[in-house]
């Protein structure tokens, strides 16, 4: 080896990734459990999904509530005693509820696992919802409220929402005073049982998984019926966004920034221009070398950061750009975000360009693969929405294949800025 010469640079799009495949078991009462085994570190990570979210709550806020209280008292123990059992062994249980799912995750070191498995047991299956408890969070959720209703970009957040999907459709739905007040531990208990039920419960275990795993889990969760049998129908609310598409709410007087979102709605992963429009995206802005970061930030000094997402959700998507800038300059930083948008549509991407957000793309893709934990995510992501390793590999190959002249259609398709709704909140 001659170290004098620099080794061969090999683009991150000339590797062949691969998605480790997960091995699956069944419990004996049904619940099926995926696991990712890896033995780099001993560690684990155990994660308990539901179809818990928001979108199956007949009343605002019950689905957050009920996955947060869960932790927080049982018939045996109180809120403290189940903290400190799992803080005992250095263990963090983290609970999680969004639009469709809410989740239970255990992180542990692998030898632990048996000594905090009757404590994950009893958070899941006994948990008593004790109106002392209720109070405190009804109580901390209300000042959090108070001081976030203060801050321009959560109520730019909880606006650009409801115009994209309408104030009645879960995706649409805020927090409120009224929301929190109107919580009673009895309605509470009624979601849990209907929804954390064994035929509803989907386990993802990845790391050091101990020999015994399956066997602890069968033993805690596999053995009866829990909570008995619920068949979810996932309702189909119509999504009634807002007729007007521009919008100035003044909230801060003494503020310094504006909040500006531009959005519109887009397709869901199910469409085929979705894994497309994930390029596209990248080069608009979706990272920090993007047009959106190299104009408005780099070049006119408008604002510290600004990003364009595609949104997923299960029933419908959406496109956001999103970002913070001074208040005067708020509207011009608009004006140059459609600038570049109608660049898009006029001029094909420079071959180095598309060349640099291919590797990014697929950089961030290996990064995302590095570890048991980020691999069971991307099965955990796959599985829940109905879909298997083609999707991954499918989109892989439009990362590495796409065309300028694809992506220059895409913009004359969906960054029209008459299609979007525009916001400015300061």
């Amino acid at each position: 080896m001659n170290r004098q010469n620099a080794p061969a640079i090999k683009d991150a799009v000339e590797f062949d990734i691969l998605l480790k495949p997960y091995e699956k078991f069944t419990l004996d009462n049904g619940i099926p459990v995926y696991v990712v085994n890896a033995a780099e570190q001993d560690t684990l990570q155990l994660e308990m999904v539901f179809p818990a979210g928001s979108f199956y709550e007949n009343e605002t806020l019950v689905a957050a509530a009920t996955n947060f209280l869960m932790k927080n008292g049982t018939a045996q123990h109180s809120a403290l005693e189940i903290s400190e059992a799992i803080d005992y062994y250095g263990a963090y249980l983290n609970r999680t509820s969004a639009h469709e799912n809410a989740t239970y995750t255990l992180h542990c070191l692998s030898k632990h696992l048996p000594a905090l498995m009757p404590t994950l047991q009893e958070v899941i299956l006994e948990p008593s919802f004790p109106e002392e408890e209720l109070a405190i969070y009804k109580q901390n959720m209300k000042q959090r409220l108070v001081v976030n209703l203060q801050k321009s970009d959560f109520v730019a957040n909880r606006h650009i929402d409801r115009y994209l999907f309408g104030e009645f459709h879960p995706y649409g739905r805020v927090s409120s005073m009224e929301g929190y007040d109107a919580l009673q531990a009895e309605t509470l208990r009624a979601f849990y049982q209907r929804h954390y039920t064994y035929n509803n419960c989907r386990i993802f275990m990845a790391g050091n998984v101990p020999g015994n795993a399956i066997a602890l889990l069968n033993e805690a969760f596999g053995k009866t019926q829990w909570n008995g049998t619920s068949q979810l129908i996932k309702p189909e609310l119509p999504i009634l966004p807002a007729t007007e598409k521009k919008y100035r709410i003044f909230n801060d007087e003494n503020g310094v920034q504006g909040a500006i979102r531009i959005a519109r709605p887009f397709p869901n992963r199910y469409h085929p221009d979705f894994p497309k429009m994930l390029v596209l995206n990248t080069v608009f802005g979706g990272y920090f070398g993007s047009r959106l970061m190299s104009n408005i930030r780099e070049d006119k000094g408008y604002t510290y950061g600004i990003h364009s997402q595609v949104y997923n959700f299960r029933q419908a998507g959406a496109i956001n750009i999103t970002t913070e800038a001074g208040r005067d300059v708020c509207e011009a930083a608009i004006v140059e975000v459609y600038k570049e948008m109608e660049r898009m549509q006029q001029e094909l991407i420079d071959e180095e360009e598309i060349l640099l957000v291919r590797n990014y793309m697929i950089g961030s893709i290996l990064g995302d693969l590095d570890g048991a934990f980020h691999i069971i995510q991307r099965w955990k992501n796959l599985i829940l929405n109905d879909l298997d390793e083609n999707y991954f590999y499918n989109n892989i190959r439009t990362i590495k294949n796409i065309s300028v002249e694809e992506l220059q259609q895409l913009a004359r398709q969906y960054y029209n800025p008459a299609d979007f709704y525009e916001l400015v909140v300061i």
